[in-house]
């Protein structure tokens, strides 16, 4: 906890309404944090009030929070523009951060008789032209490879006009791979002519190369040049096979970029996918650390991202969630770029199919840094958008109760930690006060002694799940509801509810319930838990009733009361173990004389 609260608190209370800029400052007097506010006062006390009920990701900033000073602005406008200047002059710890780790990469266009296009790593040739930058080595390799199959381009190394006729053809010239230049047939022009054609494919896309090539085929046709006008439509035909069925290609035919983001508790990843002359030009990728506030993350990387890149900016900005400062971001990348920029969340078609695109690279690149597959990662942001959680949940606890007659009820708990079980964090428990079949009884003893013993500072109960799940309808959660409240813990409580068949059908709320049968990756997520929290429970519970069963028939021997035959029980594990246990061994285990326990050996071999 913040020793300097108190403080932080009294001078926070002092701000005037104003729009501006904080900057938040550790014991050094460095700056870990700059952000922006429409009413400084109203924004900076949020942070040292109801500090218990901040993220994570906020709490860690607070603790480090020594002072902060603030700029007031006009607006909230010069606010963000400030922000972002004062970002990148303190590179502030807790600010969004971009890191990837990419270089630059280019395309060169020799300057010769007969220009080569190739792939590079630097731009130092000055006898050549380049296309880029671009941060995707794969995205450059892409295009080179395609322009160069699509104009019969060659690739080999041979010297242009120096090797003409001195070698047969290669294969490429045989299986119309390469024009055949090396044969000397192809003049320098009708060389530049296509090269000039290969560069605005790759410059402004298949569609405008496929309108010009077409003028000129018609135009090659209508002057009889037959041989001319064939070649071209090659070219085209070329074009649009590549183009059919690709997802790097967009029958859009304005440019637009596309931003996704895929998020874990300790880190997110987010994609940027550039469309311009409707096919992919790059693909960045970010890692974001856990030093961001979560509401925010999508607000500061449009403005740190595009900030540096104000001649890069299109008209269109498809995201994959709404911003709560969408017009304001607007208004400040419109002013960056000197265009109107509009920045939405497509709900159909073509642009909502590209968000997912761009969410599956985010997943991807996210899963590689946390070891955790994309579908993992996808179903639990799935899962937090279905049940309006604030954050994704890292941490899920599933309960269920298992019982066979009055002697043998127990809980189950299991813990699931990023989308995977984590066995450390089972635990087993045996209801003590529930009198006869209450399942909802059962379900509050075992959650009243799992909270307790959080709150006893027992640490093989914390920390307290971000999500609850049992394994049962309303009932269960309007009862169990009562003992978080009872406690005030404030847990998001669902249910898990099955079907006739005994398999997982919906997600039970208090108000009704949510059905997930459409989300592949939620369903088989959410039937994984329920299975694994049954298995357990039922598993515990056959434990019981075995050790029940031998308790009871161990009472039948004379001087043999329920402590003793629970303390042999206890000690040797299993039917097995009592059969195999020596005399000794059972007098020591239950306390009895060597001849009550040659008594018991004998009884076990006859009933066991």
């Amino acid at each position: 906890m913040n020793q300097r609260l108190d403080y932080l608190r009294q001078k926070s209370n002092k701000l005037s309404l104003s729009p501006g800029v904080y900057l938040m400052k550790d014991k050094t007097g460095k700056v870990i944090y700059v952000g922006k506010a429409k009413a400084l006062k109203n924004r900076v006390t949020s942070y040292f009030h109801a500090v218990d009920s901040h993220n994570a990701k906020t709490k860690k900033l607070v603790d480090c929070i020594y002072d902060f000073d603030f700029i007031v602005t006009q607006s909230e406008l010069d606010a963000l523009v400030l922000e972002c200047s004062l970002i990148k002059q303190y590179n502030p710890k807790y600010n969004i951060l971009l890191k990837d780790d990419k270089g630059y990469n280019y395309i060169k266009i020799t300057k010769e008789d007969y220009p080569r296009i190739s792939y590079t790593l630097n731009c130092k040739d000055k006898n050549a032209e380049y296309l880029g930058p671009y941060t995707s080595g794969y995205t450059a390799k892409q295009a080179v490879e395609e322009v160069n199959r699509i104009f019969m381009l060659p690739s080999c190394h041979k010297v242009f006009p120096r090797d003409f006729g001195k070698e047969r053809p290669c294969l490429n010239c045989h299986i119309k791979r390469c024009m055949g230049v090396c044969t000397g047939k192809i003049s320098k022009e009708e060389y530049a002519a296509v090269i000039k054609s290969a560069k605005e494919y790759l410059n402004r896309g298949g569609k405008a190369s496929i309108e010009r090539l077409t003028e000129e085929m018609n135009e090659a046709a209508e002057n009889l040049e037959f041989e001319k006008a064939a070649k071209l439509r090659d070219r085209i035909r070329a074009i649009e096979k590549v183009k059919d069925g690709q997802e790097i290609i967009s029958g859009k035919t304005f440019d637009f970029d596309v931003v996704a983001a895929a998020v874990n508790a300790e880190l997110a990843s987010t994609a940027v996918i550039c469309y311009r002359g409707g096919r992919i030009t790059d693909k960045l990728n970010f890692f974001i650390g856990d030093e961001y506030e979560p509401q925010l993350m999508r607000s500061e990387f449009l403005a740190e991202y595009y900030g540096s890149r104000s001649q890069l900016i299109p008209k269109v900005i498809y995201i994959d969630e709404e911003l709560d400062d969408r017009e304001l971001i607007e208004e400040y990348l419109t002013g960056l770029a000197g265009h109107k920029v509009t920045v939405t969340v497509p709900k159909r078609g073509e642009g909502l199919s590209r968000v997912y695109l761009a969410k599956a690279n985010a997943s991807e690149y996210l899963s590689l840094k946390i070891g955790r597959t994309a579908k993992e990662i996808n179903a639990l942001e799935d899962l937090a958008k279905l049940l309006g959680l604030s954050k994704t949940p890292t941490i899920i606890e599933s309960y269920d109760i298992s019982n066979l007659g009055e002697d043998s009820k127990v809980g189950g708990m299991v813990v699931y930690r990023n989308g995977r079980p984590y066995k450390a964090g089972y635990r087993k428990f045996t209801i003590k006060s529930v009198s006869g079949q209450d399942d909802y009884a059962c379900m509050q003893e075992v959650l009243s002694r799992r909270i307790q013993r959080y709150l006893d500072k027992d640490e093989g109960f914390a920390p307290l799940p971000d999500l609850i799940l049992l394994d049962g309808g309303k009932g269960h959660v309007n009862a169990v509801k009562q003992v978080l409240e009872q406690f005030g813990v404030d847990i998001p409580l669902f249910g898990l509810v099955k079907d006739d068949k005994h398999r997982t059908r919906a997600i039970a709320a208090q108000g009704g319930e949510i059905q997930i049968n459409a989300n592949r990756k939620l369903f088989s997520l959410m039937t994984a838990i329920q299975d694994e929290v049954h298995r357990f429970s039922l598993s515990f519970q056959q434990q019981t009733h075995k050790k029940k069963t031998y308790e009871l028939t161990l009472t039948r021997i004379k001087g043999i009361g329920e402590a003793k035959a629970l303390a042999l029980i206890k000690h040797f594990g299993t039917k097995q173990g009592l059969k195999e246990a020596s005399a000794d061994e059972i007098a020591k285990a239950a306390k009895i004389s060597l001849e009550k326990a040659n008594e018991v050996c004998e009884f076990i071999k006859e009933n066991f």
